[in-house]
This record gives C-alpha cells, sequence and structure tokens, in this order.
C-alpha cells in the first residue's frame, strides 16, 4: 500500500481543530466569517431574570402611585404623588373629569412627581404618565380616583366677620356644618396673633361651635389675626374640611358698663374713664336680670317685642302683650336688651326693678348705649338674684373661670 501523502493528513487535522473549536464556541468561531450575527439591544427586549450574552440584567423598574387606581374618598387635599426606582419618570399629568389640568413638579433626577395644585371636592380626576427602566424601556399608564363627596365636605361660619371692628370681649367663633370629633387637628389648623401679644385658648360649646378668647379681655385698639387652615384636615367620620381662610379682627376702645340691680343704676366707662350714669330698672322677683358678664351683640332703633316668647300669655300677671321699645340694644338670643323703659316704667326707673330682666333706661341713657357701645363691649350685671344665662346664650365666655375655660 502506498504512504499517505503528508499534505492530504495535515489537511485532515486542520480541518478537525476547526470543528472542534466552532463546536467548543472558541474565540475562533466568534471571528471572521463564521461571527454570530449583532445583538438585539436590550431595550428592544423583553425583561428578563437570567443573564443574557451581551448585557446583565437590568434591575427591574420599581413605581409607587399615591392615590391607588380607582380609590374613592380621596382627601383633596393629599398631593397625587409618583416614585420611581431604578429608571426616571419622562411625563406626568393630572386632569378632572371636566379636563382641568393640575399643576404639578418633577423632581431633577426625574425620580419622582407630586401635584402642586389643588384639588376640587367631589371629582373624578385621572392622572397618566410615562416612565423609562434602565434599559430604556417605556411604560404608560393612565389611573383614576375620586375625592371627597360633597356629603363629606365640612364648612364653618366665622364671627367676627373679616375686617370687623368690635369691643374688647368679643370672643372669636367658629360654627362648623359638620360635627367635630378630632378637636386637636382644628385647634393645630387655626393659628390667632394680636398685636398686643395676647395668647388664649379653645373652649368648644358643643361639637359644632368653638370659641377663643384670652385670659382677660382683648387689649384696646389691637388687631387679631386668625390665619384658619382648614381645608383637607379631618373634622372625624369622613368629614373634610373645605376651606382656608385668613381674618383680620379690630379692636376698638375699651367700653365697659356696669348695671347694678340693687342701686339702680348703670355707669358706663371708655379706657377705664367713667362717662355716664344713669338710673336704670332691672328684672324684677320673678324675672330677675342675669349675672356676671353680658356681651353686646346686635342694636335696633325699635325692637318689637311679644311676651309669647318668654313663656307668658294672656291672664298672667306679668303678661305685657306686645310692644315696640326704642334704642335696643342685645345682650342675649333669648332676649334681655338694653332699651330705653317703657312710658308705664318711666316713673320707676332709678327706684324699682320691675322689668322681664331686661336693663330699662331713660330716653338719654338708652340712646347713649345705642349711639356709643357696639358689638363686642361688655355689661356687668351685679347685685342681681338671677343666675348667669347659659354660657351659649349670646357670648357668655367671661363667665367662665379661666382654669376651667382653657380646658
Amino acid at each position: 500500500m502506498a504512504p499517505k501523502s503528508w499534505s492530504t493528513g495535515r489537511k485532515a487535522a486542520v480541518l478537525a481543530a476547526v470543528c472542534a473549536l466552532a463546536a467548543g464556541g472558541g474565540v475562533f468561531a466568534a471571528a471572521g466569517p463564521l461571527a454570530h450575527a449583532s445583538f438585539a439591544s436590550e431595550a428592544g427586549s423583553p425583561e428578563r431574570s437570567t443573564q443574557g450574552l451581551a448585557f446583565p440584567v437590568v434591575p427591574p423598574l420599581q413605581l409607587a402611585a399615591a392615590p391607588a387606581d380607582a380609590a374613592v374618598q380621596v382627601n383633596p387635599a393629599a398631593p397625587v404623588t409618583l416614585k420611581v426606582g431604578n429608571g426616571r419618570i419622562e411625563r406626568a399629568a393630572l386632569t378632572s373629569e371636566t379636563g382641568q389640568s393640575v399643576e404639578g413638579t418633577l423632581s431633577a433626577d426625574g425620580s419622582s412627581w407630586a401635584s402642586s395644585g389643588p384639588l376640587e371636592f367631589n371629582t373624578r380626576y385621572s392622572y397618566s404618565y410615562s416612565v423609562v427602566d434602565g434599559a430604556g424601556r417605556s411604560t404608560e399608564n393612565t389611573r383614576s380616583f375620586t375625592t371627597v363627596t360633597t356629603a363629606n365636605e365640612a364648612d364653618a361660619a366665622i364671627y367676627p366677620l373679616d375686617g370687623m371692628k368690635v369691643g374688647v370681649a368679643q370672643p372669636l367663633q367658629l360654627t362648623f356644618s359638620e360635627p367635630v370629633l378630632n378637636r386637636a387637628a382644628v385647634e393645630k389648623a387655626i393659628k390667632i396673633s394680636s398685636t398686643s401679644g395676647q395668647v388664649g385658648d379653645f373652649h368648644w360649646f358643643s361639637n359644632t361651635m368653638v370659641r377663643y378668647r384670652p385670659q382677660n379681655f382683648w387689649a384696646a385698639n389691637s388687631t387679631i389675626t386668625m390665619d384658619i387652615k382648614l381645608f383637607g384636615v379631618n373634622l372625624g367620620r369622613g368629614q373634610v374640611g373645605n376651606f382656608n381662610k385668613s381674618v383680620t379682627v379690630h379692636i376698638g376702645d375699651k367700653k365697659v358698663a356696669v348695671a347694678d340691680a340693687r342701686a339702680h343704676t348703670f355707669t358706663a366707662s371708655i379706657n377705664d374713664r367713667q362717662v355716664g350714669r344713669w338710673p336704670a330698672t332691672m328684672g324684677d322677683t320673678r324675672f330677675p336680670s342675669a349675672r356676671g358678664y353680658l356681651v353686646l351683640m346686635e342694636k335696633y332703633r325699635v325692637e318689637h317685642m311679644d311676651a309669647r316668647t318668654i313663656g307668658l300669655k294672656p291672664g298672667d300677671p306679668a303678661y305685657y302683650g306686645q310692644l315696640d321699645v326704642n334704642y335696643a340694644t342685645r345682650l342675649t338670643p333669648s332676649g334681655e336688651f338694653i332699651h330705653q323703659a317703657t312710658a308705664s316704667a318711666m316713673p320707676y326707673i332709678g327706684k324699682v326693678n320691675l322689668s322681664h330682666g331686661c336693663v330699662g333706661l331713660g330716653p338719654a341713657g338708652a340712646k347713649w348705649v345705642f349711639d356709643n357701645m357696639t358689638t363686642g363691649d361688655v355689661v356687668q350685671v351685679v347685685n342681681t338674684d338671677g343666675d348667669y344665662a347659659a354660657y351659649d346664650d349670646g357670648f357668655g365666655d367671661w363667665n367662665i373661670p379661666w382654669a376651667k375655660y382653657a380646658n
């Protein structure tokens, strides 16, 4: 047999080596005309849980969004927020069902977005966003939610009104449309300051009414500012405050009167200087005038009075029917006034108490009070057999000891 050619054997060995290298995935197989086709980009590939040939696994994007999709009874004061981990936010938009846009702010690194504009009550909102993960994959989504319904929207009336000028004894009052259970949250939302530097405290007369006063009368000619931020405050049982407001109240001169049921006098002072003293008639033994501090509320040039409103009927010795009185200044909602005494009572002023609880004065005294005293000024009734008026029958705050008022 003829020997094999050297060249033929060498060629076979080389060919075998090439095949072996190709099968084993060596360097040779990844080069030249046998190289693998170019890899697809990671951004164009679905997310992988195992490491690929070209790139390591991209950490999955983490997204936190609030409110949750389809949430209801969302507090309109709570911001809408998006937070992204392992990625960034490209775009976010928040709109109401009527198409009104709500402003928002994107962080510098694109990791978070938050609404900055106020929301409306009882409104459906949609927020759409686009986020990108570390490989450049983009995801878009839209969510929706509905804010607190009208039935859970709580309002409040404030007195005195903004810009009003009142006397030194006027408490500040808020009356809520819904019961307040979270009283501490409401008090925290109301900041009160005075140019006199006086501080006070709140006193709740019911679940719907709270007042505020200092330990002593407000300083004459001072100014009080109420910074009320109740929007979004949880009052309890799902009720949410619906407004923020700033109220400025001006305090006038210190005008205080003393009505003495034993001496039958009415003495008035301005800034602690006596300016007038008039004879008076006050409540008789059956209807004694209420004692303590009574804060003036409102004034009527002529006030119509009806005995039936205090439970009197024809045939009762105290029944006076219906009559009109002049220069009437209200002390309590239940019916106590300072007013000009009736013609039949005029001979008795300064001598006998024969009213149904009111302070009756002569024409000069009643007109002076009407012309010179106003809402928030105060009358102290002394030497009467009457008890204090109910604390919420008018502004009876000053008849509550400070230690009890401030608790």
